[in-house]
């Protein structure tokens, strides 16, 4: 290597380490979340892609339609399905003028890559911890898929080796950049306090019956490297989301988002957890996870309590995804799905309160359409809407993910403060890790305050 190269690796590598730490203390406007670079960037980033199956290629994906002004290139593919995930991705890439080379093993990627700025990882859970640790070790920046981690214990490690490096870690939360999601959060619930008294909180993420997930025999993996990375089987590689020891099962895939806007919108943590589930449809060789499971936590405001129920099915898609916030004055229904986010003001609550916050720009005022309590299309429960509703001024233009990766780019550049931090994802892992816990034990589960310490 000419002493040239080495010079601009490191001076590549000295822009963005203090550029990471001034972000790091960066206070961002809502409005400024998921800004894109109007010109060129002062220098590209170097990235890796750990896990290039359908949730990383949709991370890929995202990263390609920001565009080569928004300065990523893709210099590594790492996935142990090279005849099919990997030979895809590196091949598509191409097309799009990246050159990365294709690994098997990550710790052989960071052996032979060291101009290597961040890497994005989407492998199965149970891979998280030691591919984030390894990778912060080796001076990268890491975006990392939710859970954290399979296990509390992992979720901590990294945490820890996030302050040990001195490197950014952002966990992909994506709501956390969500224009709609900040505006309700941080506005309409804390600023304004709109709902009054929040009493009770509702989620759910109901999902359809689906099959495995399959596997050409022609491109099987063969029996040892399935091994060698923790599978048994191309069953258990393709839908490792079901195992024990792998995954989390869908309360942990799903509810994570969800659950994470509970801690969130109550600017808390929640003191218990009590819960149901098991696997009422599924196989239970294959499926070791619970299906259907049904969660709820107490969370303690200014020492009242707020009950919050959580469910996730996946024999039936009715209502499909929400978050409920409820209050004495209203109620808040906010979600990623088009057209499904609204708010609804009390009837005894005098319509010139509201519309102080229209006038602030909290809120836009908006003529409803009455509908009756059984329209399954509706998630409100009363007999009619209001004659007056309001909708949100702030809403996501972009796809889901391209905020949250643009907001991870932007921190390395110092433009802009993580929206999920290290931090921040390990007490929202916590909270939804001890879900299953709660039902195996068949009984409640108390947190105390250093469970969500590092």
């Amino acid at each position: 290597m000419s002493n040239q190269k080495i010079k601009k690796g490191i001076d590549r590598r000295s822009f963005l380490r203090s550029a990471a730490a001034a972000g790091a203390g960066l206070a961002l406007a809502p409005k400024s979340f998921g800004m894109k670079a109007k010109s060129k960037t002062t220098d590209e980033l170097n990235v890796a892609l750990l896990g290039a199956g359908t949730q990383g290629q949709v991370l890929m994906d995202t990263c390609l339609k920001m565009g080569r002004d928004f300065g990523i290139r893709f210099k590594a593919v790492c996935d142990i399905w090279e005849g099919w995930n990997q030979k895809k991705v590196l091949r598509k890439l191409k097309i799009y003028d990246h050159e990365p080379a294709g690994y098997a093993d990550y710790r052989e990627m960071l052996d032979k890559e060291k101009d290597l700025d961040a890497a994005i990882i989407a492998t199965p859970d149970f891979w998280h911890a030691e591919q984030t640790v390894a990778c912060l070790k080796a001076g990268l920046h890491v975006y990392c898929e939710k859970e954290m981690s399979n296990s509390i214990e992992g979720a901590k490690k990294m945490v820890e080796s996030a302050k040990e490096s001195g490197k950014l870690l952002q966990i992909g939360r994506q709501r956390r950049s969500n224009p709609l999601y900040i505006h309700c959060g941080d506005k309409l619930i804390k600023d304004a306090k709109i709902l009054g008294r929040i009493i009770a909180v509702n989620g759910q993420w109901n999902h359809p019956v689906r099959p495995d997930l399959g596997s050409p025999k022609k491109y099987a993996i063969d029996q040892a490297t399935l091994e060698k990375y923790g599978f048994k089987s191309m069953h258990q590689f393709r839908n490792w989301r079901w195992y024990k020891g792998l995954g989390g099962g869908p309360i942990v895939d799903r509810g994570s988002h969800q659950i994470d806007i509970f801690n969130w919108f109550l600017d808390t943590v929640p003191k218990s957890v009590m819960a149901s589930g098991g696997t009422d449809y599924y196989d239970k060789k294959n499926h070791q996870w619970y299906d259907n499971v049904m969660a709820i936590y107490e969370y303690e405001v200014g020492q009242r309590t707020i009950r919050a129920f959580y469910q996730t099915i996946t024999t039936n898609s009715s209502q499909g995804h929400f978050e409920k916030f409820m209050g004495n004055e209203g109620t808040l229904i906010v979600s990623e799905a088009s057209g499904t986010s609204a708010i609804y003001r009390e009837e005894w609550v005098p319509a010139m309160k509201w519309d102080e916050w229209v006038k602030k720009g909290y809120l836009n005022k908006t003529e409803a359409t009455p509908h009756s309590s059984d329209d399954d299309s509706s998630l409100e429960v009363r007999a009619s809407v209001l004659p007056t509703t309001y909708d949100f001024p702030e809403k996501a233009d972009k796809p889901y993910h391209q905020l949250h990766l643009e907001n991870f780019f932007n921190a390395i550049r110092g433009k802009a403060k993580l929206n999920c931090p290290a931090e921040i994802g390990y007490k929202s892992a916590v909270t939804v890790l001890r879900v299953n816990e709660a039902v195996a034990a068949g009984r409640k589960l108390n947190f105390k305050p250093e469970d969500f310490k590092v």
